[in-house]
This record gives C-alpha cells, structure tokens and sequence, in this order.
C-alpha cells in the first residue's frame, strides 16, 4: 500500500466495513482533528464528529469480538497516513458520561466485590495509580485502561445464555467454569470476554458463581425462574454426585476397553502357542471386569440418589400445584356456606310450589269452561248438517242412439247447450 493511500484500521475490519468518508482526505481530515474546549463553541462540528466516532468504535469492536477495548487500541485501530486521530479521548470520555462505555474494573466492581477475586488473569484489574488519577480529579483518559463497551456485553450475556440453554448442560443446575468456557469458545473468544458477560448475567439475576474446592462453578436461571437463586448446599450434593456419575462413567469405559484388550491380546498369545501367558492375559481380563461389575454397582447407586432426587423436585412441584388448588378453591368458596345454600335449596323448593298452584289453578280454569265449549261444537256441527243436501239431483240417462243428421252434418261446429238438451228430452220421450 502506497504512503498516500488511506490506510485501513489495523482492527477496525476490511475497508468495505469502513464509512464512506474514510477514502475522504478533506473530511477525514476535519475528523481527525481535536475538539474544541468546549462543545458551545461550535455544536456542529462537536457533534457531527461525536455522531461519527462514537458509533464507529461500537461497530468495530462487534465485527472483532470485543466487549472492551482501551485508547491505545483504538488509536492504532484508526491510523490513517500515520496519523491518528486527535479527538479520541474527548469521544472516550462523552461515551462514559453517557454510559456507553464503562470502565472494566469499576463494572466489575459494581456487581460483585467478590468476582475481583477472579481478576488475576481474568478482568486485569489496573494498577492503583490510575485509580489514583482518577480519584484526584484527571480528565485524561490512560491509554492503557480497558473500557467495557455496554451495548456489546450485554449482547453477549444473551448469547451466552442462549447457548447454555439449548445445550446439555442446561439439565445440571451447576456448570464448571471451564466447560462453560468450551461450550462459549464461538461466542467469547478469551476468557475476559466470558467473565465480562457473566458479570453482565449475573447484574440481571441470571446467574451466580462460586468456588467449590478451588474450582469455579456458574449457576443458571432454571426453566420457570425469573432469577437465580445463591448456591446451596443442595446444589452442591447435586454437583458432587454429578461429577461422580461423570468419573465413574468414564472409568467404566476406559476399563471395559482394558478388558477388551486383554482378551484380544490372549487370543493373539494363544494363537502363537503360548498358552501360560495368554492364561495370565485371561486372568487380568477377569480381575478387570470385576473391578468393571462394581464400579457399575457404584454406578447404579448414584443415578439411583441423582432420580430420586428429581422425584423429588417432581413432587415438591405437585404438591406446590396442590396447594396453590386448596388456595384458589378457598378462595372461590369464600362467600359460599352450607347454610346459604340450604337457603338457596328451600327458597328454590318453595318456588317450585308455588308455580305448581299456580298450574293447577290454570288447569281448573280449563275444566270450567269446558261445557259452553262443547255445546258450542254441537251447534257447529248441526250448522254443517243443515247446509249439506240430503241427495243429489238426478243425471238424465246416457243417450244409445245417434244424434240427429242437422247435428252430425256440421262437425266442424260445435252444438249448444240448449240444442244439447232438447236432443236428450226428445230421445228420452221416444
């Protein structure tokens, strides 16, 4: 790369990941310059290169992985033509008045005095001078201070618990510090960040940690908490025969392949005809699988203590649920006795009486007015009689002979009533 060429931060990501102002010489000229003493003098200027720089170092410390990083890495991040840039501590300090940056031995010490005691090789607490500084009223930034950056640690608290979740571990309710930093080897790149995001989980009640035998151990938020609770000496019984189950699993397998090995190592010897040493081989098998039926014995007791154990974390939760059904039933019933509802029953019962009067009432009602109805349908009946004719009239026969020739002549008309008539009185006088 040419001297003139804007040179990419050495941190900061590719150049693509970089604002376009970057290949700016003229601009980025004005944003590698100082502030002014004091933001009133120019607000624009003041705030358009806080609203450049302060997103830009979040940015760049998401895409490397980071939760803190300190001023000398952010110098060197954002070199260009051997320059750096000049306003850097001011966006520092603006960034801690407004919380977005914090510094990583005060955010430590915040949540628990206790983690410090994690700090040798973990969260590098600062030597005491630069407390010093700042205790005496400095408003210099030590090049060298790492700064939590808030934004980015509680994104990883979330993964972190995220991950813990949806992995095996999440059915233990303590988790060693080291293979909790295995199972978070993608997420948390060292074992700082790890701790960063643990102290962030545990400032929202999701975990806690202990030391147990000179071993850290991290306690999670269990399905249907809404915080952690401290770790007890329940807890660590259950971490103890977890272990054990763990240690005698392991010692299991590893001498079930000692057996096996034995056992193919006989038949070698015998096949070679040495039978003396492939009997010694046989009997080592022997002593092995002996050895394997009582660590399986010992297995078994354990696994026996670790489910009776859930048992009874299954029956606490039944008879929990009991208890909150007594309360509710309780509750529901609070206003309802047996007198009241002896009450109930008679008033509902003399009701019921009551409306049975009242149907018989009705019903007799009915029976009284039954004559007049029925001498009414009688003369009803004999109205029908009267209108009805006694017979009906008689019909003239049916004529046997043909009809007169003025009559068949014309086919095409069609004869009259009254001619009709006269043919039928004629033929019926003849």
């Amino acid at each position: 790369m040419s001297a003139s060429a804007p040179t990419a931060p050495q941190q900061a990501g590719s150049p693509s990941a970089l604002p376009p102002e970057w290949a700016d010489d003229e601009r980025m000229a004005f944003l590698f310059s100082a502030f002014k003493l004091n933001r009133e003098v120019n607000c624009t200027d003041w705030d358009g290169k806080m609203n450049f720089w302060a997103p830009l170092i979040v940015s760049c410390c998401r895409r490397q992985g980071a939760v803190s990083v300190t001023l000398q890495e952010l110098s060197e991040s954002f070199r260009r033509n051997g320059t750096v840039p000049l306003g850097l501590p001011t966006v520092v300090q603006d960034m801690i008045r407004r919380g977005k940056l914090q510094k990583e031995s005060e955010f430590a010490a915040l949540v628990d005095p206790g983690w410090l005691s994690w700090g040798v090789g973990l969260l590098l607490v600062k030597p005491l001078k630069w407390t010093l500084t700042t205790v005496l009223g400095s408003n210099r930034v030590p090049p060298e201070e790492p700064y939590v950056v808030t934004e980015l640690v509680k994104e990883k608290a979330s993964e972190l618990l995220r991950v813990y979740r949806s992995s095996p571990a999440a059915e233990r309710t303590l988790v060693p510090f080291q293979e909790l930093r295995g199972m978070a080897a993608h997420i948390c790149p060292d074992e700082t960040t790890l701790c960063l995001a643990l102290l962030q989980l545990q400032r929202e009640k999701q975990v806690t940690v202990a030391v147990h035998e000179g071993e850290k151990i991290v306690k999670f938020t269990q399905a249907g908490q809404t915080r952690v609770s401290p770790v007890g000496e329940v807890d660590l019984g259950i971490y103890q025969l977890q272990r054990s189950e763990c240690l005698l699993g392991e010692r299991v397998e590893a001498l079930a392949q000692e057996a096996e090995r034995c056992r193919e190592e006989a038949r070698t010897l015998l096949g070679q005809g040495k039978k003396t040493q492939a009997l010694r081989c046989l009997r080592a098998r022997k002593r092995v699988e002996k050895q394997v039926d009582s660590l399986h014995a010992q297995l078994e007791t354990v696994q026996g203590i670790l489910e009776r154990i859930a048992n009874s974390h299954t029956d606490r939760l039944v008879v929990q649920a009991y208890q909150a059904g007594v309360s509710a039933l309780r509750l529901s019933l609070k206003d309802v006795t047996v007198e009241r509802a002896e009450n109930l029953v008679d008033q509902i019962q003399e009701l019921c009486d009551v409306q049975d009067e009242v149907n018989q009432t009705l019903a007799g009602l009915d029976i009284s007015m039954g004559g007049d109805t029925d001498e009414l349908e009688a003369e009803l009946r004999s109205i029908l009689e009267d209108a009805t004719p006694d017979s009906p009239p008689p019909l003239p026969e049916v004529p046997t002979k043909p009809l007169p020739s003025n009559l068949a002549a014309s086919p095409g008309l069609k004869p009259s009533s009254s001619t009709l008539k006269s043919t039928l009185a004629l033929e019926a006088a003849q």
